[in-house]
């Protein structure tokens, strides 16, 4: 069996691996990394959307690297989108990161402070 904490670590990433979908909310103070396909909510602390990865829905994080297909709101911290990732809905941000891409067809939305929008509704 794989572990993926260490002695230092006291929370283990939240993976959505490649071929499985979910439906429904992710809530980690730590890290979701998306290799598969989510529909609902994401709140965590760091949201990785990985090439392959998509997510329909919202996300709330303090970090956001998109790699792969975001369709839906994303209100972080910091984003960092890479040169293959594609986005729709509103992406609203304090700082960010673009890396070569022109997939971006969201609204961008800047904020000068204020923490990461809760998801509840």
């Amino acid at each position: 069996m794989f572990a993926f904490t260490n002695s230092k670590e006291k929370i283990s990433p939240t993976i959505v691996g490649a071929g499985c979908k979910l439906t429904g909310e992710i809530k980690t103070d730590g890290i979701a990394q998306i290799h598969g396909h989510v529909e609902g909510q994401i709140n965590a602390d760091t949201v990785i959307i990985a090439r392959g990865g998509n997510v329909t829905g919202r996300v709330a994080a303090k970090q956001f690297f998109l790699h792969g297909t975001m369709d839906g709101p994303a209100t972080v911290d910091v984003a960092n989108i890479f040169a293959d990732a594609k986005m729709t809905g509103n992406l609203s941000y304090i700082k960010l990161n673009i890396t070569d891409n022109d997939g971006l067809e969201c609204k961008l939305i800047a904020r000068k402070e204020g923490g990461v929008v809760n998801l509840k509704k």
